[in-house]
């Protein structure tokens, strides 16, 4: 197949990529070129960034009169960028693939089990307001003008270069490891015991690509998620397993992270509108017509690969001391207002 990806180099395109190039697709990637050295030799380049132009002509003379089987956008996320899709690519695609999000689900959830029938709306994340308004618009499109489109919701996906937490600063995740590694105590949501799903980044491309060309996903809803569901104190025992050091939970309730938190961090939509939920993922629907999948990466298998190309990849290790200051002020605070209490009952 002829195929065009709009980002391709991120956490979760760069496995689609890799899969694409592998099974020997004529594979293009339209994106701002700031991963090109890790780009496959074969795949073709279009280099600028769709998000910043306003005119489509500059893009449609790029792409030329270039007839793609599948387009997949992964870096769409307000309804005026796909909008612009619509424009560019109808008639100029067999199918159009739009990457949304598992946050767009109805929170607080109403049910933990989540199928793609579950409603769709999030006070919390305009980020997911924002998703859900992009999938309106294109199924409009697509019962008033055909237009052929499939939708993708992934919730936490993870490669090799990231550690999934609940919670870090604006730099990343690696400072949650540091305090691990210096034995330090790590924030944890709630008491940990809320259930989430973590999807290593190859395992989700297997489902993906078995959507690629597939006429039964047209005009269609999918999620792709492993089915492997874990606690967050069981994931975090399993980042510290994999460091081999000690963990060291303090649990602190959502709402007042949320509170007390920078806005930088996100709490508010990562947290309340996200990862505080308890949810288990049904992806029965995608397996019905890409037979034989299943994401066969455990955790605590995954994890600590990414464990070991942090290690291997010093630059990749970015430290954040704001964010670690903030965690020890939260704890202390904690602290401070529990022997308040105990001296005064």
């Amino acid at each position: 197949m002829k195929i065009l990806i709009i980002g391709g180099t991120g956490t979760i395109s760069s496995a689609v990529t890799r899969l694409l190039v592998a099974e020997g697709h004529d594979l293009w990637l339209l994106n701002r070129g700031n991963r090109r050295d890790e780009v496959p030799a074969s795949v073709k380049q279009v280099i600028v960034d769709i998000n910043a132009h306003n005119d489509d002509d500059v893009i449609a003379t790029m792409l030329g009169d270039e007839h793609f089987d599948v387009v997949c956008e992964f870096i769409g996320f307000l309804p005026e960028q796909v909008a612009r899709d619509i424009r560019i690519f109808s008639g100029h695609s067999s199918q159009y693939v739009f990457i949304s999000s598992a946050s767009v689900y109805n929170k607080p959830v109403r049910h933990h089990v989540i199928t793609e029938g579950t409603t769709l709306a999030n006070p919390y994340w305009e980020y997911s307001r924002n998703k859900i308004a992009c999938e309106e618009l294109l199924m409009k499109a697509y019962r008033e003008q055909g237009f052929p489109v499939t939708i993708v919701r992934p919730s936490h996906t993870y490669c090799e270069r990231r550690v999934p937490v609940s919670l870090h600063g604006s730099k990343g995740s690696w400072q949650v490891l540091k305090r691990m590694m210096d034995g330090k105590r790590v924030i944890v949501h709630g008491d940990g015991s809320s259930l989430w799903t973590l999807t290593w980044n190859e395992d989700f491309a297997q489902g993906f690509i078995g959507l690629l060309g597939n006429p039964k996903a047209i005009g269609e809803a999918f999620q792709i998620t492993s089915d492997e569901s874990l606690s967050w104190n069981q994931i975090y025992q399993a980042i510290a397993d994999a460091l081999g050091v000690e963990f060291r939970p303090y649990h602190v309730a959502s709402d007042y992270l949320a509170a007390v938190a920078p806005s930088e961090y996100n709490c508010r939509g990562n947290l309340l509108g996200d990862k505080a939920e308890s949810v288990v993922f049904d992806c029965s629907k995608l397996k019905t017509i890409v037979p034989g999948f299943c994401a066969t990466t455990r955790f605590d298998q995954g994890v600590r690969k990414a464990v070991a190309y942090l290690k291997s990849h010093p630059e990749a290790c970015i430290e954040d001391p704001e964010f670690d200051s903030w965690c020890d002020r939260v704890i202390e605070s904690m602290e401070q207002t529990k022997k308040i209490i105990q001296t005064n009952s």
